[in-house]
């Protein structure tokens, strides 16, 4: 008979005495006493993964969040067994192991500490739910600063921040709030000029202590799974995030029409409101790229439907929508009405595809269309059939890219607004509870999207957005930062949002401009368009509860700024482009915070609003009403201001004039900044003439332009043009050397260079060591010139 009913609360677990270690190949293993096996891989020298399992077995090894085609391979490995340490040394790190409790400490070749356990890993068993808590501690190092983690809405250092990564709806969010609708667990610490990462690729609810509990000590820990960390070293920021990146996967080029402007609400319907805010761009001369469908496009919220009273003939409409310029995005849920005569539902149910209970009724619950079923996209078998779904509406219809919300996965109306946690998961072969693949649904729905609208859009590339996402996400979607509220604190939060993203190797990001709920007023309006233009994805979207909110919607005098704006973004297609190519090649960032741009400077380590677009532009968006202006930290280097030429330098702080016409927008000192003509629609205009503005700088700089054919797969067989630009500034000289690579012949044959603070007057230019004539160039007041875009050596001199 039973008579004590207590259960016994055994606490925290801890690796005791190793007492076995073995290697194998890349892969060392060390065993404890108590049944603990740490084993670690070397995947590069500075790039190392940490595991623990408990119970002397490890789970299966699988994971959605690492790239099949990640760069592994080092130089370097020598294992020392001490009398109390085992010294593992790789051509950039030394980790100590602890024979006496598993604790491990970082260091590099110099003996500087890196980073270093503190309790270490422990664990704690689940009695509710079977397995382990895991949980990992280290000392926080003197002023150590961090950043990444997803989507936070909170500052860019979380120094002194406690954050959770749980998928979430979460409507009119606010500052601080946690979680959000991405579980992105990566950060990069920083200390001493030393950077680091850690990828905790757990997809439990998982949570991160950034030196808020202890002063001392920053803690990771999960509800479930393993202790499966990855550890990135720099020393630089950069080397951190392009390590990771590369690690989670890097994305395709989208089409170059994705990067232009996009106007969204919730919703446009009937055809006729759609054709009418589509005329009235056109008419406006604002440019845009794409109109939005959201969920009253469909019959009764029913995905892969159209209601035919608001839509009577959906290919027609998208055709001469098309003919205008206009790529159409529409909106799919992960949510399928429970109705026998829908044929969305009735395959699914036929094909047994929907998530289940734990018990085995199907998973039901309230989305838009009432109660609904989902399904598993854990299940390659359903990814395949959900991509199948959109030849319809792709390849029959001609929507061009699709949009893929409420995947957290959201429910209405429920504790927790999300399914309940015993709902299981195939999780391509390894049966789970939504406990373990909740933070993974958004991306693997997004995934199988991709999958769908790449195959019928083929040969041209596709378009997806997800509002969810997990590490790994950015191979196959955009996203967005979801629903925001039209204040000027949410525009200081979208501002943060994107670095952050950025940093987190997702770059393809942006905010609802203006906000989604409640209405801003025209300056609120502006200002979120100054700042949005200037995101890699740029759309106005709002909720039709709260009003109109098209660049038209406020006074004439808005939308000539918005006008101005948007018209800036187009102009600056080919460097933003290029900047895309750079992040799907290398894993750069983007956008860069300051201190991923300089992080030797320790005023960068907690500067939010200022942020290089590539790495040439420093924007700092007004964040504040009734602002004539703001204070502005300028990082490293000499700046040009864009409207006037005026050069300010680096590595101080100063109030800079910005009325609400006027975003504070600075040029580097050496930059070469392709533009396109100001089009009203990406492929509206042959491309004559490639405008180079050039910067003038004491010194050298290194510039870069990678074109393509906007569109297809052809770039992929080297039909491409990447120009490589080395600008060389002397007392009465300016020497440019272009380096070309690629198959890609540009539409245009010149280069229209207009030169920006040029020291000295023109008086001779000479073209691959000829001269030539200041007629021949075109030469205009010492400042523009014309010239074959085939040059390798340009020489502008004053003598």
């Amino acid at each position: 008979m039973i008579t004590n009913t207590e259960i016994e609360q055994r606490g925290n677990l801890f690796p005791n005495q190793v007492i076995d270690y073995k290697k194998d190949a890349d892969k060392l293993y060390f065993t404890t006493e108590n049944g603990v096996i740490l084993q670690i891989t070397i995947l590069r020298d500075s790039g190392i993964r940490f595991r623990f399992g408990t119970g002397n077995t490890f789970e299966p090894d699988f994971s959605y969040a690492i790239c099949e085609n990640v760069s592994l391979g080092y130089n370097h490995l020598e294992v020392e067994e001490l009398a109390s340490e085992y010294v593992i040394e790789t051509a950039k790190l030394k980790i100590h192991v602890s024979k006496s409790n598993l604790k491990t400490q970082i260091k590099d070749l110099e003996g500087n500490i890196i980073n270093q356990d503190e309790l270490g890993f422990h664990w704690e068993e689940n009695y509710e739910y079977g397995g382990n808590i895991v949980k990992m501690s280290k000392l926080t190092q003197s002023s150590e600063s961090f950043y990444g983690m997803g989507d936070k809405a909170t500052h860019s250092n979380l120094k002194g921040k406690r954050v959770n990564n749980w998928a979430m709806d979460q409507y009119a969010f606010g500052k601080d709030q946690e979680p959000l609708y991405k579980a992105i667990p990566f950060y990069v610490g920083l200390h001493n000029n030393m950077a680091y990462g850690v990828f905790f690729d757990n997809t439990f609810r998982s949570y991160f202590d950034f030196a808020q509990e202890r002063r001392n000590v920053t803690s990771f820990w999960a509800d479930g799974g393993e202790m499966n960390y990855y550890f990135f070293y720099g020393p630089e920021i950069s080397e951190v995030v392009q390590a990771y990146t590369d690690l989670t996967g890097k994305p395709e080029l989208p089409p170059l029409w994705a990067l232009g402007f996009h106007q969204s609400k919730w919703s446009y319907f009937p055809e006729k409101k759609v054709k009418d805010v589509a005329k009235k761009f056109r008419d406006l001369k604002i440019p845009c790229d794409a109109i939005y469908l959201d969920i009253d496009y469909m019959e009764g919220f029913r995905c892969f439907t159209w209601n035919k009273e608001y839509f009577p003939d959906p290919k027609r409409m998208v055709q001469e929508l098309s003919d205008d310029g206009f790529k159409t995005v529409a909106i799919i849920d992960p949510g399928i009405k429970i109705d026998k005569d829908y044929w969305v539902y009735k395959e699914a149910k036929e094909n047994d595809y929907f998530c289940k209970r734990g018990d085995g009724p199907y998973m039901q619950g309230k989305v838009w269309p009432g109660q609904c079923n989902f399904p598993d996209y854990t299940n390659p078998k359903v990814r395949e059939w959900w991509a199948g779904l959109y030849k319809e509406l792709i390849a029959e219809i001609g929507v061009k890219a699709v949009w893929n919300d409420m995947n957290e996965p959201a429910v209405m109306e429920v504790p927790g607004k999300t399914f309940p946690l015993d709902v299981r998961h195939d999780y391509d072969g390894h049966p789970c509870s939504h406990r373990k693949a909740h933070n993974i649904y958004g991306t693997q729905m997004a995934r199988a999207t991709y999958e769908g609208v790449k195959k019928y859009v083929y040969p041209k590339r596709p378009f997806v957005i997800t509002r969810s996402a997990y590490s790994g996400a950015q191979r196959y979607t955009s996203t967005w930062t979801g629903d925001n509220v039209a204040t000027w604190e949410h525009l200081w939060i979208a501002n943060v949002q994107a670095q952050r993203m950025c940093m987190s190797g997702m770059s393809f990001v942006g905010s609802d401009i203006g906000g989604f709920a409640e209405q801003p007023n025209g300056e609120l309006f502006v200002r979120w368009i100054q700042l949005g233009v200037f995101h890699p994805f740029c759309r106005v979207h709002s909720s039709g509860d709260h009003g109109d909110q098209e660049p038209w919607s406020f006074d004439e005098d808005v939308t000539n700024i918005v006008r101005k704006y948007i018209e800036l973004r187009y102009q600056l297609l080919p460097y933003l482009y290029t900047m895309f190519w750079r992040y799907a090649k290398e894993g750069v960032p983007m956008l860069q915070s300051l201190v991923y741009y300089d992080q030797e400077d320790a005023q960068t380590h907690f500067r939010t609003d200022e942020f290089i677009f590539g790495d040439q532009i420093l924007v700092c968006p007004v964040q504040e009403p009734n602002a004539q202006g703001r204070r502005m930290y300028f990082p490293k280097g000499k700046w040009y201001n864009y409207w006037n030429n005026e050069v300010l330098d680096g590595g101080k702080e100063r109030w800079v004039v910005a009325g609400i016409d006027s975003l504070p927008l600075y040029i580097k000192a050496g930059a070469i900044i392709p533009k396109y003509p100001i089009q009203q629609y990406v492929g509206e205009l042959d491309i004559e003439e490639l405008v180079l503005e050039v910067y003038f700088k004491m010194g050298k700089e290194s510039s870069t332009v990678y074109e393509d054919a906007q569109d297809g797969y052809d770039y992929k067989k080297g039909r491409f043009s990447l120009r490589n630009f080395k600008l060389d500034g002397r007392e009465s000289a300016l020497i440019i050397r272009q380096y070309k690579d690629g198959k890609f012949i540009t539409p245009y044959s010149t280069f229209k260079l207009k030169l920006h603070g040029l020291p000295f007057e023109i008086k001779h230019i000479e073209i691959d060591n000829k001269i030539v004539s200041l007629e021949d160039v075109k030469l205009k007041g010492n400042s523009v010139i014309e010239i074959s875009k085939d040059f390798s050596e340009l020489h502008i001199l004053g003598k």
